[in-house]
C-alpha cells in the first residue's frame, strides 16, 4: 500500500489506549452493520459522530468525516491516528475499500480486535498476579525490617545473652538497612535507569524479548499467544486481499516481540524472492515446526487462510488451557511463598521470647 498522506490539522487525542479498549470494537461493528445495510459511508460516520458521547473519540470521527467530505477514502482519515488505528487496521480497511467487501472485512476486523484484546488481557493478568504477590511480600518484609524489628532488637539488647542465629541475622539486616537505606535506594534507581536504557537499544530489546521467550512456563505462554496472533492476523489480512508481503510486514510489527518480528521479516525476504511461506518460515528461530507443516499442507491444498485460522484456534486453545493450569497452580504456591517470607520474619522476632527463660538466666 502506498504511504498515506493526511492533513496536517490533526486533532490531538488524549487517552488513546483507553479509546482502543472502550471504543474501537463498537465503532468497527457499527460501521460494518450500517454500511452492510446500505448506508453510505459519509452518512454512517456523520451518524456515529452525532451520537458519540466520548469527546476525544468524537474529535476522531469529526476529522474522518472531514476527510471523506474532501473526497478521500475513510482509510486516509483513520491513518492520521496510528495510536488508535494501527497499520493492520488501516490496511484491512484499504483492502475493504478496494474489494467492495467493506462491511464483511470490518466485521472480521472487529472480531480479531476483540479476541486479541481478550487473550492479551488474560496473559497479562496471569503474568501480573505473581508480580503483585511478590511485591506485596517484599514491601511487607521491608516494612517489618525497617520499623518493627528495631523495636524488638532494643528490647532484646537488655537480655545480655546471644540471640538465636535467625533473630541476630534479621537484626543485622535491619541495622544495615537503617544505616544505608539511601545507598540501597540509589542502587535500585540506578539499576532501573540502566535497565531501561539497555532495553531501549536494539540489542537490549532483542535480548530482553528473547529472555521472555525462554522463561519457564511464561515463555511458552508468550510464544503460543504470539504465534496464534500471527496466524490469525495473517489469515484475515490475506483473506481480505492485502498482498502477502505487506501482510507479513504488518503482522510482524504487531507481534510485540523483536525476536519473532525478525524471524517473520527474514521469512518475508524469502517470500519476496519467490519461496512459499512454509519454506520461508522453516528453520526460523521460534517458528514452531507444527505450524510450518500445517501451513505447507494449506498451501498444497490451496487453503492456506483456512489452515492459518485452524492453527490460530489450536494455539489459542493451548494458551487458554495453559492459563487455567497456571492460575490453579500459582495461587497456592504464591500464598505459601507469602506466608513463608512473613512467617520467617515473625518467627525470628518471637524466637527469643520463646527462649526467654534461658536468655534471662
Amino acid at each position: 500500500m502506498a504511504n498515506i498522506q493526511v492533513s496536517d490539522k490533526i486533532p490531538r487525542i488524549k487517552g488513546v489506549k483507553k479509546l482502543v479498549k472502550t471504543e474501537l470494537v463498537g465503532f468497527t461493528r457499527q460501521i460494518a452493520s450500517m454500511v452492510g445495510a446500505g448506508m453510505p459511508i459519509l452518512s454512517t460516520i456523520q451518524t456515529l459522530e452525532e451520537q458519540c458521547a466520548q469527546p476525544e473519540f468524537k474529535k476522531v470521527l469529526t476529522y474522518v468525516k472531514g476527510t471523506i467530505e474532501g473526497g478521500e477514502p475513510m482509510s486516509r482519515g483513520l491513518a492520521a491516528f496510528p495510536g488508535l488505528f494501527d497499520e493492520m487496521y488501516v490496511n484491512m480497511v484499504v483492502a475493504g475499500e478496494k474489494s467492495g467487501e467493506f462491511a464483511g472485512i470490518l466485521k472480521r476486523l472487529a472480531a480479531i480486535i476483540q479476541a486479541t484484546a481478550r487473550l492479551k488481557g488474560k496473559v497479562k493478568s496471569a503474568m501480573t498476579y505473581p508480580t503483585v504477590i511478590v511485591s506485596i511480600a517484599m514491601l511487607l518484609a521491608a516494612g517489618l525490617i525497617q520499623f518493627v524489628v528495631p523495636i524488638f532488637a532494643e528490647m532484646f539488647s537488655g537480655f545480655g545473652k546471644e540471640l538465636p542465629f535467625l533473630t541476630q541475622t534479621l537484626v543485622d539486616i535491619s541495622d544495615f538497612v537503617k544505616a544505608y537505606w539511601y545507598y540501597i535506594l540509589g542502587v535500585v534507581v540506578v539499576a532501573a535507569f540502566l535497565f531501561r536504557k539497555w532495553k531501549a537499544t536494539e540489542r537490549g530489546r532483542y535480548q530482553w524479548d528473547e529472555f521472555k521467550l525462554k522463561m519457564p512456563v511464561f515463555g511458552q505462554l508468550n510464544l503460543k499467544s504470539a504465534i496464534g496472533r500471527f496466524c490469525r492476523l495473517l489469515a484475515q489480512m490475506t483473506n481480505a486481499g492485502v498482498p502477502i508481503l505487506k501482510s507479513l510486514e504488518v503482522v510482524a510489527k504487531s507481534l510485540g516481540n523483536h525476536v519473532l518480528e525478525k524471524s517473520v521479516m527474514d521469512a518475508r525476504k524469502e517470500v519476496e524472492q519467490g519461496n512459499q511461506l512454509n519454506v520461508a518460515l522453516t528453520g526460523k528461530p521460534w517458528m514452531p515446526v507444527i505450524m510450518v507443516r500445517m501451513i505447507a499442507a494449506g498451501e498444497k491444498a490451496g487453503k492456506v487462510e483456512d489452515m492459518l485460522d485452524s492453527v490460530a484456534d489450536t494455539y489459542d486453545e493451548e494458551v487458554e488451557a495453559l492459563l487455567s493450569t497456571l492460575t490453579a497452580l500459582m495461587e497456592p504456591f504464591l500464598m505459601v511463598f507469602l506466608g513463608a517470607v512473613i512467617g520467617t520474619i515473625v518467627l525470628a522476632m518471637f524466637l527469643p521470647i520463646f527462649n526467654m527463660g534461658s536468655l534471662a538466666s
